[in-house]
């Protein structure tokens, strides 16, 4: 059927026909010597043509800096390649805007007119923000025509594609259903049309890809024209807030810009439309509704960048592999705990906790089981501390516990429950082995009764002294620190 519908493309007489004006413009923007004479010449036939030329010149779209009074001013200030691309913009809309309704008798002709406008506006805008001001209006005219082998479908399957059209409410459902009926989306389609009617191959090319994702992120048409589609899609269906992180994905995948920049991309499109909506007497969206739709994007998208940067953080701030938070995030909170316990004269408690025995267990059992030990002791202390409490991966087999406003008695009961956990474990390393886990830990507090420490280093000497006293015990205890113990460091 695909071949069938592409051959169908040039003898369907029904379908869409270009001005005479759009044709002969066509054929100017292939010739590298078309002079701003001829371009003039061709306009000036068309009045109204040129009336809107004129009036687009003048807009806040082009920012002139002197009021456009005629079509050789208008040509000066757009350049012959933009007047060529503005004039078929509006050639085309104005022609295929009426054919769709008379000669294909389409339903939900402005639904697709207003994503048609609003799709070229989108990627004219993405453009802009990408600093694209050469190719501004090739953007807009590629977005507007991306959609174009929608027309195609209605004028080649009068009978069988409207139902199909009529029974998906999303884009991406859309162009697959037509592929699946038809074994041809709407944007090869397009393209083929588009090169029928010998188009600059900018348009087809961005027609083609219109729902192709890049490989990696790049800002050219093709990508513009396909971020363009989704940001429509939010701006037609804003009831539909999964809408704007889809879009933030694409925005990010396909162009490399995040929720900030497609905020300014937003507010910039919400600037404009009404002056698109003049020139192109069309009404996309009521001002207050397009108000709502900007203020409930920047809502939506803040939001989702907080929980972003808090998931980075998160990431940051923990060992991958047990959850349990780094080294670096210990460093920070136990000085941060240390100088207000001294500050507020609260307690402070410290406990270091070493896994017995695990280099051991680590060299006969090979590392995917060590770290399968490392991961389950680390959920047996989790389960047994409070939320207040603040557990670290010190590093290897050894974590460390920070216990905030904790005096001596309530630290012990606290660690012995901690003891009793993981000694319950039974890990198997193979099935044909089960082997019990313990640990050691040592324990220094600070002001339970008094200052026992001058410096935060002080203190977790304290604690890592009490640990390797434990240790050198016989392990599988936990021992208090005391000016009096001597035990050696670890060597």
């Amino acid at each position: 059927m695909k071949e069938n519908l592409l051959k169908q493309l040039r003898f369907c007489t029904n379908l869409p026909s270009l001005p005479s004006v759009a044709l002969k413009i066509i054929d100017l923007a292939g010739k590298a010597d078309t002079s701003l004479t001829q371009i003039n010449h061709y306009i000036s036939h068309d009045p109204a043509l040129a009336a809107k030329i004129i009036k687009t010149a003048n807009s806040p779209l082009y920012k002139s800096r002197y009021p456009i009074n005629n079509i050789s001013q208008a040509t000066n200030i757009l350049g012959t390649y933009g007047v060529i691309t503005i004039a078929l913009s509006f050639l085309l809309a104005d022609s295929l805007i009426k054919q769709s309704r008379e000669k294909l008798g389409m339903t939900g002709n402005n639904s697709f007119w207003r994503r048609s406008i609003t799709s070229a506006l989108a990627s004219r805008t993405l453009g802009k923000r990408l600093g694209m001001d050469k190719i501004l209006d090739d953007l807009f005219l590629a977005g507007l025509l991306q959609d174009i082998g929608i027309l195609a479908f209605h004028a080649l399957m009068p009978e069988d594609y409207p139902p199909v059209f009529s029974l998906t409410e999303d884009h991406n459902a859309l162009l697959e259903a037509e592929r699946q009926t038809f074994d041809i989306g709407h944007d090869e389609l397009g393209a083929a049309l588009l090169e029928y009617w010998k188009f600059p191959s900018y348009a087809p090319a961005a027609c083609r890809s219109s729902h192709t994702a890049p490989d990696i992120p790049n800002a050219g048409i093709n990508e513009c024209v396909a971020v363009s589609g989704y940001i429509t899609d939010y701006f037609l269906s804003p009831d539909k807030k999964e809408k704007i992180d889809e879009t933030t994905r694409i925005a990010e995948a396909y162009l490399g810009l995040d929720g900030h920049a497609l905020i300014e991309v937003l507010e910039a499109m919400q600037n404009d439309l009404h002056h698109v909506e003049e020139l192109f007497e069309i009404t996309i969206l009521n001002p207050a509704h397009l108000d709502n739709i900007i203020t409930e994007a920047r809502e939506l998208l803040t939001v989702r960048a907080m929980i972003k940067v808090r998931e980075l953080e998160d990431k940051i701030q923990h060992d991958g592999l047990t959850g349990a938070h780094n080294r670096a995030y210990f460093d920070g909170a136990f000085r941060s705990e240390f100088q207000l316990s001294i500050q507020q004269g609260t307690s402070l408690a410290l406990a270091m906790i070493d896994i017995d025995n695990y280099k051991t267990f680590n060299d006969t059992y090979g590392h995917i089981a060590g770290d399968g030990v490392l991961v389950t002791v680390a959920k047996a202390i989790t389960d047994q501390i409070r939320q207040t409490d603040i557990f670290c991966r010190y590093g290897g087999d050894e974590f460390a516990l920070i216990l905030p406003g904790t005096t001596l008695s309530a630290a012990r009961h606290i660690l012995a429950r901690v003891m009793e956990s993981i000694a319950t474990i039974a890990y198997k390393p193979n099935e044909a082995s089960t082997i019990r886990i313990t640990a050691s830990i040592g324990l220094a507090i600070n002001m339970d009764k008094e200052k026992s420490f001058d410096l935060q280093s002080e203190m977790l000497e304290a604690a890592d002294r009490a640990l390797y006293a434990a240790k050198y015990a016989g392990r599988n205890r936990i021992v208090e620190w005391n000016p009096a113990l001597t035990s050696p460091l670890k060597t």
